[in-house]
């Protein structure tokens, strides 16, 4: 297997899939899978170390059933994610990740303009999800987009300046080159997006430059910067052998030091809310809420403990609803039980699919996510195969979309549709489920997949 290749960013998609299939005989996947699905996973086109390509490969490598590519303000990845994930033989699903304003909707201005939600920068913006995007409306989505991306580009390129600015004062000489250390490094040329994360990654290397790794650079973090990291962090960056230490110093850089360099996004960029659900329902994709959970510890070290949406929830699931909002998506290793629990129940008074996926983005994250195998989780398995049966199917005929008021099961209980997807995601041959959905659009016309039986 040649995994340099295969998550080379500079490679071309071509040539990362090529290297994949010729691979995959040479090195079986493994015995057993886990059951285990996740279809959140970022890559090189916002900010991860791994290519669609690779991404789908640790997926499959770590005993996943199904994966699935989100990233921010970008399906970039898409394409290579569905092809790669066929030639593993895995499920696959797409969507993308963005924030967008919740100062006003339908009815007019909202209650939550002041109030922070699941974003930890700014009060007023969410970050939402575009799940189980048809294949033919990859395009539509890049081109919707696009300004998006450029919205960012400019911010970046001026929180740059900034980031220069604070690092001059504390003593560095070196600035950061916007187009040699963040553009060049990232795929915006590709489709993709850039994001503070790239940012982040330049000072990190920044800094790691001028105080080198181990317990220098964590002194000077606290003498130049006042930063002073958690003790379990303080252990890996003295460590200098340690494989993951971009990624470690980027998350304390995520908590501790971009709220000093900040510049909160603008309506040009963070659209309303209401624009990108209303885009998403007319290709047949699904809006999602990604729900984030007051704070204790964060799993990724990147977020800070404290309150966000909890206070609030119901008012605020009541909102989404009205805006239009189809699923909720949450991630079951970052809230406690009762925080599940509670979304669960509100989920099912309104009516959201829940989507489960665990955010990867840093090489230190395992793929595998165990809390989706206990009885309280294992329907979010099940979401992920209906969310691709959807995928495959509202690919040939958006009638065929779990949300669509033609589907010839439109007129059963979400449960029951979502049943009946699951059963079918799974029922796809995953080295060709397009011409496999073929055969399961057939059974569905015809009343033949009922109640998750095919």
């Amino acid at each position: 297997m040649n995994y340099q290749l295969i998550n080379d960013p500079k490679a071309s998609r071509e040539a990362r899939l090529s290297a994949l299939k010729a691979g995959v005989g040479e090195k079986p996947g493994p015995a057993q899978t886990t059951g285990e699905v996740n279809n959140h996973i970022h890559t090189i086109y916002s900010f991860s170390p791994y290519t669609p390509s690779m991404a789908a490969l640790k997926a499959r490598e770590a005993g996943l059933e199904a994966a699935g590519s989100v990233d921010h303000d970008s399906s970039a990845a898409a394409e290579e994610m569905l092809r790669a994930c066929a030639s593993l033989g895995i499920g696959a699903c797409v969507g993308f990740e963005v924030r967008v304003s919740l100062t006003q909707g339908p009815w007019g201005p909202t209650s939550f303009a002041h109030k922070k939600l699941n974003n930890p920068d700014s009060v007023g913006i969410l970050y939402m999800t575009v799940q189980g995007i048809p294949k033919p409306q990859l395009s539509a989505v890049e081109d919707f987009l696009k300004s998006i991306r450029a919205q960012r580009f400019l911010r970046i390129q001026a929180m740059t300046e900034a980031a220069n600015t604070l690092l001059t004062e504390t003593g560095f000489t070196e600035d950061i080159d916007f187009v040699q250390d963040i553009l060049d490094r990232s795929q915006y040329a590709a489709g993709g997006a850039i994001t503070e994360r790239h940012l982040l990654a330049a000072v990190a290397a920044k800094i790691i430059q001028g105080f080198g790794k181990g317990p220098a650079l964590v002194q000077g973090l606290s003498s130049a910067l006042g930063i002073v990291p958690r003790p379990e962090i303080r252990a890996f960056l003295g460590d200098t052998e340690n494989p993951h230490y971009l990624y470690d110093l980027l998350g304390v850089l995520k908590s501790a030091l971009l709220p000093r360099i900040y510049i909160p996004p603008q309506e040009t960029e963070c659209i309303p809310a209401q624009t990108v659900v209303d885009f998403a329902r007319s290709i047949g994709a699904i809006p999602s809420y990604a729900y984030l959970g007051d704070v204790g510890a964060s799993p990724t070290g990147d977020k800070q403990a404290e309150p966000f949406e909890d206070a609030y929830l119901e008012a605020l699931f009541e909102a989404l609803a009205r805006i239009g909002y189809q699923g909720i998506t949450y991630m079951p290793p970052r809230n406690t039980p009762a925080q599940l629990k509670r979304v669960r129940d509100l989920c099912t008074a309104w009516g959201f699919m829940e989507i489960s996926g665990v955010d990867i983005n840093s090489s230190r994250q395992s793929f595998t996510c165990p809390e989706v195998r206990s009885p309280s989780c294992r329907h979010l398995v099940d979401s992920t195969w209906a969310l691709i049966a959807h995928e495959r199917l509202c690919s040939l005929d958006p009638r065929w979309g779990l949300f669509s008021s033609k589907n010839p099961l439109a007129g059963e209980s979400l449960a029951s549709r979502l049943a009946t997807y699951a059963a079918a995601g799974r029922a796809l041959d995953h080295r060709h489920p397009e011409a496999s959905a073929i055969h399961l659009a057939e059974n569905l016309i015809h009343g033949r997949i009922v109640y998750g039986k095919s």
